[in-house]
């Protein structure tokens, strides 16, 4: 069982892999390397594209691995991809002990606990698996399910409308939401808007003010319009500031299907409530983000489009935050399926 310290360091592993930012299409990772009397004396993090945790870690103890505990968020890989395997790394520098949170559920990268095993070095699993499991929740979703994790964003008054009648939107919360949605933007890799939606109001789909996140960000998600209208080439969502991909379709696993194809990871939804209709009722929305500003409408569109006739077809979301941000009500949840009884 792992010790007080391991936990510590696992704690201490997790904030690592956190404070690196988001390292999709891989993991995020973090690893503490303590010797052989428990003492820190080696931290990593994984970067995209580069080293790999335990590698930084191990970097960072040199000597002092040996013999002594590696401590990671994820099971370490035991493939060769932009770097060496990392339990090669692990096995050369010595060390006796690996503690790991959660397993990798690929089939390329798993197994590196067996591998371990395998070269004498006791491994722990499970340590402290539910503090680290939402750093990955989308990724771990992606890869075992075969399609993106699905977040779906939306602003809407009080009475549930995201538009006026004359189709305007912009801007129904205020600033300090508007702030608050790009930390979200950050963590995924594709942000996804229908034709009419940009038509309507020209926006640029990328992640805002980079330099005010609290996490280091290095990359502009893929901006992606699906539908069948035509977008001038003027409109800021084919300007440099990153890559656009058009898919002349509505339809919710043709639009996942090619976002496999691209690498995508974690779907970032927005702009039309048509579009969004057609993914809620495909079932493939994973997580909702809602910010509600306190104002009344009276007409207009509402947030969501859908073909509901009666309460029997009301779902529910089941509510697992609700913050103040600013004047506005930020709502974050999990589509649930509880029986219609619950809302007699």
């Amino acid at each position: 069982m792992a010790s007080e310290i391991e936990q510590q360091a696992m704690r201490r592993a997790v904030d690592a892999a956190r404070m690196r930012g988001n390292c999709l299409p891989n993991p995020t990772v973090g690893c503490v390397v303590l010797d052989s009397g428990g003492r820190e004396v080696g931290v990593g993090a994984t970067v995209r594209g580069g080293a790999h945790a335990e590698v930084e870690a191990l970097a960072a103890a040199g000597e002092k691995a040996k013999g002594g505990t590696a401590v990671v968020t994820l099971e370490p890989c035991r493939h060769i991809g932009n770097t060496g395997p990392c339990t090669a790394a692990l096995i050369e520098a010595g060390v006796a002990r690996v503690v790991i949170a959660e397993t990798d559920p690929t089939p390329k990268a798993g197994g590196g606990a067996d591998v371990l095993r395998a070269a004498g070095i006791d491994v722990e699993t499970g340590v402290l698996a539910d503090e680290a499991a939402p750093q990955n929740l989308a990724w771990r979703f992606a890869v075992t399910n075969g399609r993106p994790f699905v977040t779906w964003k939306y602003a809407a008054t009080m009475d549930g409308l995201s538009a006026a009648p004359d189709g305007s939107s912009k801007w129904i919360t205020g600033p300090d939401a508007r702030r608050d949605v790009q930390q979200f933007r950050a963590q995924c890799d594709a942000i996804v808007a229908g034709t009419g939606a940009v038509l309507a109001d020209d926006p640029r789909l990328t992640v805002r003010d980079v330099d005010d996140l609290p996490l280091p960000y290095d990359r502009q998600p893929l901006r992606v319009v699906v539908g069948e209208s035509t977008i001038p080439n003027y409109y800021r969502v084919f300007d440099r500031v990153a890559p656009t991909l058009m898919i002349q379709s509505r339809e919710p696993d043709e639009v996942l299907a090619k976002l496999v194809e691209n690498g995508v990871h974690h779907v970032w939804l927005e702009g039309g409530p048509r579009l969004a209709g057609g993914f809620w009722k495909a079932g493939v929305i994973d997580r909702v983000i809602g910010y509600i500003a306190p104002a009344m409408l009276g007409s207009g569109r509402a947030a969501l489009e859908g073909e509901a006739t009666t309460l029997a077809d009301l779902r529910p979301i089941d509510i697992t935050d609700l913050t103040m941000i600013g004047p506005d009500i930020r709502i974050i949840g999990t589509p649930g399926q509880a029986p219609r009884e619950t809302y007699v």
